[in-house]
């Protein structure tokens, strides 16, 4: 049996919920690894960010998202409203505003800015839909179906960012 581990490098924009079609890169990842059977784990490690299994719609509005990814969008904002001041949420509270500023000023992926950490939304969405998916590898191939594709989500669109997104390939 052999353990495969990769990396994504996925770039996000700021102002709206970035879904990152990642299905071709799953492909590729499995064929290069040349796994037969077995499975692949899809995670992420940032808790404003998904990783989600749903069918790819070929209808786009004219910012060019998918109709679906749209449609969950205005649901999520009902429900989980987008934090835009610091009194629409409890989080972040004032010891996790100075955890953050020392953060920032030790690690330039952090920005010191205040108004940047205003995403309770991101985290309540990214708990609610997970930070991983498992697909289970068959012939080579995912058994995703025909219309199943695999979406990387970053739910925080207080800045453009560059994520990370792990694969673990297991099987032979």
């Amino acid at each position: 049996m052999k353990v495969i581990h990769e990396q994504l490098s996925i770039k996000t924009q700021a102002g709206k919920v970035s879904y990152i079609d990642i299905t071709a890169d799953l492909r590729k990842t499995i064929e290069s690894a040349g796994l037969k059977n077995g499975f692949c784990a899809i995670t992420t490690p940032h808790t404003t960010c998904s990783v989600i299994f749903e069918e790819y719609v070929h209808d786009k509005d004219w910012k060019g998202d998918e109709y679906l990814q749209v449609d969950q969008n205005r649901i999520l904002e009902k429900l989980i409203p987008r934090q835009l001041t610091e009194s629409d949420y409890l989080y972040p509270g004032p010891e996790h505003v100075e955890f953050l500023k020392e953060l920032a000023a030790a690690d330039p992926n952090y920005l010191p800015d205040p108004v940047s950490i205003l995403n309770a939304d991101a985290h309540i969405k990214g708990s609610l839909f997970g930070a991983s998916e498992t697909v289970i590898v068959k012939d080579g191939q995912p058994l995703i179906g025909s219309v199943g594709y695999l979406y990387f989500v970053d739910w925080d669109q207080n800045r453009e960012r560059t994520r990370t997104c792990n694969l673990m390939l297991m099987g032979e």
